[in-house]
């Protein structure tokens, strides 16, 4: 008897730990796994964070959408829903119908169903039919269209990032999608409980060095550039050279990225400020010229120099664009005939006049 007493003590014991264990410790785990067999969420999609540029205007923007999803489970007459469905959304009847008899919890109508105009979704809403529910959705939009489009990039249907910025910063402008949770049977059939609603988080905003008004005008005058020369690429680029902030940054050709599909790959994925790197040039020659005068190393028209055609520097030999080079000239003319010797040699080589490259 003392036995049969011990065992059954210990049996408690153990029973009663095992309990403890599951109503206390693993409670929440055990909780979710039963939670997650009779409740169902409907998504409510968080809106993307904003981009301004350095003065609060909203350069990357959200509107609210409506989508459409269906729970199969909850509809009784498949047939007559999709028929109704079909014709609203103007698709085949056969399309409709896998979406409906999908046998999964909650159907998302995709893409049929993705960002409905407010009138269809209205005659959706105004069908009343069980098991077929809009959410709302956000949807990107850029206020500017084609305005700095390489840079700020462009989203997905889902609003994921997939170039520019949009893509670089897409983990701090998304957020986290909230839900409406209900509760339903084993076979899908709504129970008479209250719903919870989960609120979105939304994403973080961005704010850029651009400054708009900058932007614009780049934008007109590349556009008035492409108009008057008809060139194969424009690229515009303005900097505040103090600090190295871009305060407006575009090319041609351009495109928009709420539409970025009617365009090829070529002319959405290269940014060409940054992408077409290539040598300034003759363009930095008024650098040079500029750093001189700064300087007052160079007196434009009592100083001159001696273009023979070319001359060697160390061990490189530079040659003037003009065969035969320019002659005599004051350092006017060599900013007049751009000439390469006059500019990147002159104020090197006059050691008299004790001149340099700064």
């Amino acid at each position: 008897m003392k036995i049969v007493l011990v065992a059954i003590f210990f049996i408690f014991i153990i029973i009663t730990l095992r309990v403890f264990y599951i109503e206390v410790i693993d409670y929440k785990k055990l909780n979710n796994y039963a939670s997650n067999l009779w409740s169902r969420n409907l998504p409510i999609k968080a809106d993307r964070g904003l981009i301004y540029d350095r003065n609060g205007v909203i350069l990357a923007d959200n509107v609210t959408t409506t989508s459409l999803v269906v729970i199969p489970n909850q509809i009784k007459d498949k047939k007559d829903v999709t028929n109704k469905l079909s014709k609203i959304l103007n698709v085949s009847y056969d399309d409709m119908y896998k979406h409906i008899n999908k046998k999964t919890s909650i159907e998302r109508v995709h893409p049929e169903g993705r960002r409905l105009s407010y009138e269809v979704a209205d005659k959706i809403r105004n069908l009343k039919l069980d098991g077929v529910y809009l959410v709302k959705e956000s949807k990107r939009v850029y206020p500017y269209d084609t305005y700095l489009a390489h840079t700020l990039g462009f989203v997905g249907i889902d609003n994921q990032g997939l170039s520019g910025i949009e893509l670089t910063y897409d983990k701090y402008l998304t957020g986290e999608d909230g839900a409406i949770k209900y509760f339903s049977d084993a076979k899908g059939n709504k129970l008479e409980l209250n719903e919870v609603y989960e609120q979105p988080q939304n994403g973080m905003n961005i704010t850029l060095t651009i400054n708009n008004e900058i932007q614009t005008s780049l934008e007109r005058e590349l556009n008035n550039a492409v108009t008057k020369y008809n060139p194969d690429r424009a690229i515009g680029l303005v900097m505040n050279p103090n600090n190295g902030e871009i305060l407006a940054i575009s090319a041609r050709p351009n495109f928009s990225p709420s539409n970025y599909k009617d365009y090829s790959i070529e002319e959405i994925n290269r940014n060409l400020p940054v992408w077409a790197t290539y040598e300034p040039g003759s363009t930095f020659k008024i650098v040079t010229l500029a750093a001189a005068l700064e300087e007052n190393k160079v007196d434009l028209e009592k100083d001159t120099f001696y273009d023979k055609g070319s001359i060697k520097v160390e061990n490189a030999t530079i040659h003037c664009w003009k065969h035969g080079g320019h002659g005599k000239e004051t350092f006017m003319e060599v900013v007049e005939n751009s000439c390469n010797l006059g500019i990147n040699t002159g104020t090197y080589l006059n050691l008299k006049k004790n001149l340099q490259i700064i």
